[in-house]
Formats: structure tokens, sequence, C-alpha cells
């Protein structure tokens, strides 16, 4: 399997051009609808590798984040899979919001 390749054969930039297009077309349909599970798809690899590739290319590339990180600190210093697998980890680690308990009573 090619090293680009993702779960199920397609590269990240496939997964993520159908997923974006399915979630499209499920907005235009249903314009009230919510998307109570976009988590998964923000910790998904195939969509970290795809929003690494366009930081990475934008013109503010060169600019530290808020982590004090350039792209070329991540990638001389840390490593892009290393990185991107840290920031899954910790988004993950986090608790996820649940339904509110506060009532007016």
């Amino acid at each position: 399997m090619p090293e680009d390749a993702g779960v199920n054969g397609l590269a990240p930039q496939v997964r993520v051009r159908e997923m974006q297009t399915k979630l499209h077309r499920w907005a235009v349909a249903d314009p009230g609808r919510r998307f109570d599970d976009l988590y998964n798809l923000v910790c998904d690899p195939a969509f970290l590798q795809i929003a690494w590739e366009r930081v990475a290319g934008n013109s503010g590339a060169r600019t530290a984040g808020v982590d004090r990180y350039t792209v070329r600190g991540v990638i001389e210093q840390v490593g892009v899979t290393a990185f991107l697998e840290n920031l899954r980890d910790l988004w993950g680690s986090r608790s996820r919001p649940g339904p509110s308990t506060c009532s007016d009573a």
C-alpha cells in the first residue's frame, strides 16, 4: 500500500474531500441539521494531515503560533508525524462536552 494511503486505502485528500462533500450535501438538504460529531473528524488523521499541509503552505507559515512553534520548528524539532499524533492525543485526552445539566429552577 502506498505510504500516502490512509484508512480503506484512500489518500487523505480523497477522504477529506469526500467527507466535505457529504457534509455540504447534508447541510444543503437540511439547513437546520446539527452536526454533533464533528469532533471525531477534527481528530481524524487524514483531516489533521490535510490541515497541516494547508497551514505549512500558507503565507503565515513562518510565524509562530500560540504554541510558539513555526512550521520549520515543528519539522526540525519534533517531526510532523509526532506533532500531529501528539495533537490528536491532546485533544483526545480532554473531556468532551456533554449535555448541559444547568436548570433555571
